[in-house]
């Protein structure tokens, strides 16, 4: 038994298989409606990505680059799991476009960051932040999480 179970433990998981959709409406930067073909739609919160709040400055214009990369186009999610909010995290993509990894390049959102300020994305923030792309411009913006800190959370009510 304890060598059935030390196997298990070492069997890579079953990573699940892309679903297929199109992304019927954009909330925030960083959150979509997706409708995958044949299934009712779901939430999704892009991997690795951390964009503005909508209240916040440069909210409505992540939410606009959002939509323009994706909004009522076929797109592909590759899920990897849930945030604190029950909301199914994932990587999308649109015409072979990583659509979080997009939005960072072009200034638009942040990249998670992990220990020693590492991150999946963080060499295309730091060069769209060299550029001043998007919410880099002047230098004054504010990650979401010290916003959150400072302000609270938005009061508005997010479309969706």
């Amino acid at each position: 038994m304890l060598a059935a179970s030390a196997a298990a433990m070492a069997a890579p998981r079953a990573r699940p298989a892309p679903l297929h959709g199109v992304v019927t409406q954009v909330t925030d930067g960083d959150t979509v409606r997706f409708t995958p073909a044949g299934q009712p739609a779901i939430v999704v919160r892009l991997a690795d990505i951390d964009a503005p709040e909508i209240c916040q400055p440069w909210g409505p214009e992540a939410r606009r680059a959002l939509g323009e990369l994706a909004l009522n186009k076929a797109a592909t999610l590759r899920t990897t799991g849930r945030d604190g909010y029950g909301r199914t995290v994932g990587v999308l993509t649109v015409d072979d476009v990583n659509v979080g990894q997009r939005l960072v390049e072009n200034g638009h959102a942040w990249s998670t960051r992990t220990r020693n300020d590492a991150g999946p994305m963080v060499k295309h923030e730091r060069m769209a932040k060299a550029l001043n792309r998007g919410l880099h411009e002047g230098g004054a913006a504010i990650k979401p999480s010290d916003f959150r800190r400072r302000n609270g959370p938005c009061l508005a009510q997010k479309p969706g």
